[in-house]
């Protein structure tokens, strides 16, 4: 069978991966490279060369067992890292980094506030809390966050200067729209990340080197004969023998299947017309958040201690509340030994030193809401119908473990199982 996979990004890496097992696939890529939001960026300080992540970072050894098996296939090296979690808030005159007591407390003051003892009891209450509705499967899990946290009474330190900032940060979604995310779905990947753990919690892993590697084991793997970069398809048609894809130059290829490893809102732009009502409603239900990511070794943006520097560090400071505000430490994230700190920043470019900027990306990531979940629930009205099977992260928590369980869904509909 001649199946063609659409998007380069986990989702068809993996696809392109089983599929070829069993039958002849082409995997088309856009981009002049393979990777999609695996994007790592090779610089040079001091006559010494780094590969910094700017996309794809992190997996851990609970929740990724899909991804961990792949880099395992492939021989790939990982390396652990710490997921420490810092909120600057100037205008309230606090920073904290939740790692540790010592960096809890990096700023003195935070001893002496009441308003902070008020916001680690409300933590502490709210993980009690919610591991308790998730386990009852209570309904209250229907509600929306910002009405929950007002039925439970949970005070505004605890909201504004960790559980927006947490889950903005996570989502790399915007505070404003933190309130309406679906309080069953918020609660369930909280739970399932350990998140609602003081301790016990899952050990995160970088790729050792940049999370190119694992890129470049695949290539290794399986050569390029079957592999399209910088392909401009026009569109995507069906008929009873198959699918036809329409491309820039006037060309047009003919296969048996096609899998949509794109966003979903990608998909249903190359459809155009063809797109039946199913999946006009299901996938166009689907909205997606664009974010502007900068590499740069601009310190400014981390908090004022050095003891609060963590791995994630949102800062409140920004004016942008539409989009999260949020700043990597690389040198944490990936245990890099270097001369300067590297940074990825999330849509706060303009608080950064211009000639501290490397590089700049711009990403679109799944807007999760009531909406996202109930066209999730739909997948199986439109995956397989066709000729046609659509694979990514959006059908679950948007990460790059849901881009590859995406994919092995898929690969299961053609006989292959993993």
């Amino acid at each position: 069978m001649r199946i063609a996979v659409i998007g380069g990004g986990i989702s068809g890496m993996l696809s392109w991966y089983l599929l070829q097992q069993k039958h002849d696939v082409t995997l088309f890529e856009a981009n002049d490279y393979l990777g999609g939001h695996t994007a790592t960026v090779d610089v040079e300080v001091d006559g010494k060369s780094y590969a910094i992540d700017t996309g794809f970072i992190v997996f851990n050894n609970w929740t990724y067992p899909v991804f961990n098996k792949f880099i395992a296939d492939l021989a790939v090296e990982k390396l652990d890292t710490e997921m420490s979690f810092s909120v600057k808030n100037s205008q309230q005159n606090l920073e904290y980094n939740g790692n540790t007591f010592g960096s809890l407390f990096a700023q003195k003051r935070n001893i002496f506030r009441p308003s902070f003892w008020r916001m680690l009891r409300d933590i502490v209450r709210f993980n009690k809390l919610g591991k308790q509705l998730v386990a009852e499967d209570h309904p209250d899990l229907d509600l929306k966050l910002g009405e929950f946290l007002l039925k439970y009474k949970f005070g505004s330190g605890m909201r504004d200067n960790y559980l927006l900032p947490m889950g903005a940060a996570i989502w790399s979604a915007g505070l404003t729209e933190m309130p309406s995310f679906p309080v069953r779905f918020f609660l369930r990947f909280f739970n399932n990340h350990g998140l609602l753990n003081v301790t016990d919690r899952p050990q995160w892993a970088v790729i050792k080197g940049g999370s190119k590697r694992y890129v470049e084991a695949l290539l290794a793997r399986l050569g390029t004969d079957n592999l399209k970069l910088s392909q401009h398809i026009l569109s995507v048609s069906r008929n009873e023998q198959g699918v036809i894809l329409k491309f820039a130059d006037g060309q047009q290829q003919q296969f048996d299947k096609v899998v949509f490893a794109c966003h979903s809102d990608q998909a249903l732009a190359l459809l155009g017309q063809d797109a039946t009502m199913d999946e006009q409603s299901i996938l166009g239900a689907i909205a997606y958040q664009k974010n502007e990511v900068v590499l740069h070794t601009d310190t400014g943006l981390l908090p004022k201690r050095r003891g609060a520097w963590a791995s994630w560090n949102y800062n409140l400071d920004a004016p942008e509340r539409d989009r999260a505000t949020l700043t990597y430490n690389m040198n944490i994230l990936q245990r890099l030994d270097a001369p300067v700190t590297f940074c990825v920043t999330l849509n706060d470019t303009g608080a950064i030193d211009k000639d501290k900027i490397l590089r700049t990306f711009h990403y679109a990531h799944p807007v999760y809401n009531m909406m996202t979940m109930a066209a999730q629930l739909h997948r199986k009205v439109i995956n397989g119908q066709n000729h046609s099977y659509f694979c990514g992260a959006y059908w679950y928590n948007g990460f790059h473990e849901d881009g590859a369980r995406s994919a092995v869904d898929v690969a299961e509909m053609f006989g292959v199982s993993y």
